[in-house]
């Protein structure tokens, strides 16, 4: 319980204070630290649907949960989910074109062609997560009501159906691969233009430059993706206890998402720093005043 509740409430932290710099600075209004505030929105959005019920159960024995309320549960985690999938495509694309289409770039990523890509994430994101939810539940549970898992995994879910479950959980599993391969490959698409583009630089310096934009964004695409993969696509999946490795694409890649956006990420940093200034400068100011 404490590790874990530790680790939400950095999770936390670091994703308010990404959306909270991203709010208060204006130079970090441009594409790519809107898409950075818009993937920690959903994060932590992600995060209240697993972490705050888990921590409960933990110190409960009653660890009951409502059909509704498991329903609700898994509709939230996988819609999001597939949100959070999206907006990291979102982001590389972004990438591409202020690299690939440096002149062009001001022209089709505008501030209002980010809300709506937002917006269009959130709605494929869900619209997915309603026919997983429509297939899981149309069928009775069977006693026993035990879910084998620590939230309302899909898959745990199905396996309770009072019928043969296989091709259900197989359809749901599938449609969960196909978007995790699918967004990948979008985004490792993107990375090898820009790796073309990055090349035909001729300075060590302006290579320098185009990764290091780069580098948090592919450091979190590998932890997202690569921790994802090892839930859906290990072995025997239709079978045994899933928990144990879903603790890391459910508690381990938020918590270091925005650590990694915020460590390796220069306008962050200075952000943070101006911002400390300032306060630092008005609490000074404001025990001057109380001191007159």
């Amino acid at each position: 319980f404490v590790a874990f509740f530790s680790l939400y409430l950095l999770t936390l932290a670091g994703n308010l204070t990404i959306m909270g710099l991203t709010w208060v600075d204006r130079s970090l209004h441009t594409p790519m630290y809107l898409f950075l505030s818009a993937l920690s929105f959903s994060e932590t959005c992600y995060t209240l649907t697993i972490i705050p019920k888990m921590l409960a159960d933990l110190l409960d024995r009653d660890r009951r949960i409502s059909v509704t309320g498991c329903g609700l549960q898994m509709c939230f985690f996988l819609g999001l989910g597939g949100t959070n999938c999206v907006i990291l495509t979102l982001m590389g694309y972004d990438r591409f074109l202020a690299i690939c289409n440096p002149l062009r770039y001001p022209l089709l990523m505008t501030n209002v062609a980010c809300g709506q890509l937002v917006a269009s994430a959130w709605a494929g994101g869900f619209l997915v997560s309603f026919i997983q939810i429509a297939l899981t539940f149309r069928v009775s549970f069977c006693i026993p009501n035990l879910i084998r898992h620590f939230f309302c995994n899909m898959r745990a879910v199905v396996r309770l159906s009072c019928i043969d479950s296989d091709l259900t959980e197989f359809i749901v599993t599938l449609m969960s691969m196909l978007g995790l391969v699918g967004t990948f490959l979008l985004i490792s698409l993107t990375y090898v233009f820009i790796l073309s583009s990055v090349l035909k630089i001729p300075s060590a310096e302006g290579k320098q430059k185009a990764f290091s934009t780069c580098a948090s964004h592919l450091t979190v695409v590998i932890i997202h993706f690569g921790f994802a993969s090892i839930a859906y696509l290990k072995p025997e999946a239709s079978g045994g206890d899933d928990s144990l490795i879903a603790v890391p694409y459910t508690i381990i890649t938020p918590f270091l998402s925005p650590i990694i956006f915020s460590l390796r990420n220069k306008d962050m940093k200075n952000a943070f720093r101006k911002i400390t200034r300032k306060t630092v400068f008005l609490k000074n100011n404001l025990g001057l005043l109380f001191l007159v």
